[in-house]
């Protein structure tokens, strides 16, 4: 005798209340699984959808300022050799005796010794934005006192 032909047996052997009673148990059953299988992954990623919106849109407006940011840097005017150094020496004036530079033909290397971050993160933006060069190199570690040591290497346009 089969599984299937012991089944049937077994279902007729019950009274309609217990079969009924299965019936019901095996419906409730298969709507558990549909829900968990289907509706309540879908509820989470509704449950979830306005705030993954929101950083997805907070994320948009930041590259959107990124990309403005980069078309204005490429709308300016390239700098001359010497008008790059000089603007790079202005921005490291600022830094006093914790930054210096070391000019090897086209290569400079500023060099820096207990550098605040915000300070670093101030200077580069200024060297980015007023030398309009930015760092191929740099070699940073933070130091005991919380500051920054170390140095970082620009190239200066060709002359």
């Amino acid at each position: 005798m089969s599984f299937m032909q012991q089944g049937q047996q077994r279902w007729q052997q019950l009274s309609g209340r217990e079969r009924r009673g299965v019936a019901v148990a095996g419906a409730v059953l298969l709507l558990a699984l549909v829900y968990a299988l289907g509706v309540a992954p879908a509820r989470k990623v509704l449950a979830a959808a306005p705030a993954q919106h929101r950083s997805l849109d907070a994320q948009l407006q930041h590259m959107q300022q990124l990309q403005q940011q980069a078309q204005s840097l490429r709308a300016q005017a390239p700098l001359s050799a010497n008008q790059a150094r000089a603007a790079l020496e202005q921005s490291i004036k600022p830094l006093g005796a914790s930054a210096h530079s070391a000019v090897q033909a086209e290569r400079v290397t500023v060099t820096f010794n207990n550098v605040a971050a915000d300070a670093l993160s101030q200077w580069l933006a200024n060297v980015r934005q007023n030398a309009r060069i930015s760092p191929s190199d740099a070699h940073l570690k933070r130091n005991a006192q919380g500051g920054w040591d170390g140095s970082v290497v620009l190239h200066l346009p060709a002359a």
